[in-house]
């Protein structure tokens, strides 16, 4: 991984086609979009609702057919496998998103091409293991895990924190990724300086529900502080334990660099009370008025995000980035149109990433990208976390 090419995109003002109106008269092909609901995974589900923008509805004679899966999906899983095969039952599908791609999309696509192999199948921040979802999906691309390991700990040094107290649960622990990732951060903690913890929190998806484990992180970080101090860093890698941490941390101290998947939404709204309905789709004015809303309740130079929801990006690029296959614009593999289709729906970020380097092969798996944007700190500004060389130890670890 420490040879894998770096792209960054710097995206200008040229992007007028940005919120194109769908074309007159009913869609020649169909892409079939499936995400987590607004409870766990609100950025992905907006990154469908701007693609319905742009392309219109299936109902209505547009290109986008957008489905949800289950909160409860690792109990009900052979419904959202289901969900994403029936896809295949439409004879204009030529695109399946899944984003994220819960544990079972594996086994959903293997359904799909038993029935239509002509249907391309793209998963977004996959649960599933490398080695299990590169077998059968034609694209996976998630946030890069293995970099960040290292940047989120870099990141947080910046900021003056001496100790990072990791949050996480079995089931993710599970995944080899998040795994990783989570050892990463730990030999850097080593190396930079910084003092490493681990912490156990309740599943989400377990029988204490959402609000349980939310109930759980507001319990625990005052705590955590008492125990580690006031320049203790957190991080968890649950979507819906991020608002709770961020609420507390604003209150008691700390610090937070960035979420598993970053992004303005991602807990700030309802940990500030936010209201974001005005500046819905709009990006720069949504970054605005969270980093108010920070800065009044304290965490100014504390806390972080990425400019723009990877989420929200993933689930848009991924589609645009199907679409413009199917029209013969590109081929898959083409990783400077991937990225170009990032662009798109996030003007003026920056950009770094590559392919995924199977630990034991030593080989780059093309259809298989890791990304990652630069970390963006509210009352603060850009660490240009993106012009970090992450040294190549870093990539070996498992």
């Amino acid at each position: 991984m420490g040879s894998k090419a770096i792209h960054r995109i710097l995206v200008g003002a040229a992007l007028c086609c940005l919120f194109a109106c769908p074309a007159l008269g009913a869609a020649k092909f169909h892409i079939g979009v499936v995400t987590g609901t607004v409870s766990q995974s609100e950025d992905d589900l907006r990154g469908a609702e701007r693609l319905i923008k742009e392309y219109g509805d299936v109902s209505k004679g547009g290109m986008i057919k957008h489905l949800t899966y289950p909160d409860n999906f690792m109990s009900e899983m052979e419904t959202s496998i289901s969900q994403i095969v029936g896809l295949a039952d439409d004879p204009l599908m030529k695109v399946i998103v899944v984003n994220q791609a819960i544990p079972g999309t594996t086994e959903a696509f293997r359904r799909v091409k038993e029935k239509r192999k002509d249907i391309l199948c793209f998963s977004g921040e996959p649960h599933e293991d490398p080695n299990v979802i590169d077998s059968i999906s034609d694209l996976s691309c998630g946030s890069d895990t293995i970099t960040r390991g290292y940047l989120i700990v870099a990141a947080a040094k910046k900021l003056g924190a001496d100790t990072l107290v990791h949050i996480s649960f079995p089931r993710h622990m599970s995944y080899e990724m998040l795994s990783r990732r989570r050892n990463i951060m730990e030999v850097a903690c080593k190396d930079l300086g910084l003092k490493f913890v681990f912490e156990t929190a309740p599943d989400p998806t377990s029988d204490v529900g959402v609000a349980g484990a939310q109930q759980f992180i507001l319990e625990k970080v005052p705590a955590w502080l008492a125990k580690y101090g006031k320049k203790a860093a957190f991080f968890c890698t649950n979507d819906a334990q991020t608002e709770p941490l961020l609420k507390q941390v604003a209150a008691h101290g700390g610090f937070f660099v960035e979420a598993d998947l970053p992004s303005p939404l991602m807990g700030y709204p309802g940990a500030f009370g936010i209201d974001l309905s005005k500046e819905k789709g709009n990006w720069p004015a949504i970054l605005k008025k969270v980093e108010g809303a920070v800065v009044k309740a304290g965490g100014k130079g504390r806390m972080g995000t990425w400019a723009y929801s990877f989420g929200f990006a993933n689930s848009a690029a991924l589609a645009e980035f199907g679409k413009r296959i199917v029209e013969k614009k590109t081929k898959l593999g083409d990783f400077k149109t991937l990225m170009e289709c990032f662009a798109k729906y996030t003007p003026g970020a920056r950009w770094n990433g590559g392919y995924y380097t199977d630990l034991s092969t030593g080989t780059k798996r093309k259809n298989h990208v890791l990304i990652y944007q630069d970390t963006y700190i509210l009352g603060r500004g850009y660490l240009d976390m993106t012009k970090v060389q992450v040294p190549e130890k870093y990539f070996k670890i498992r």
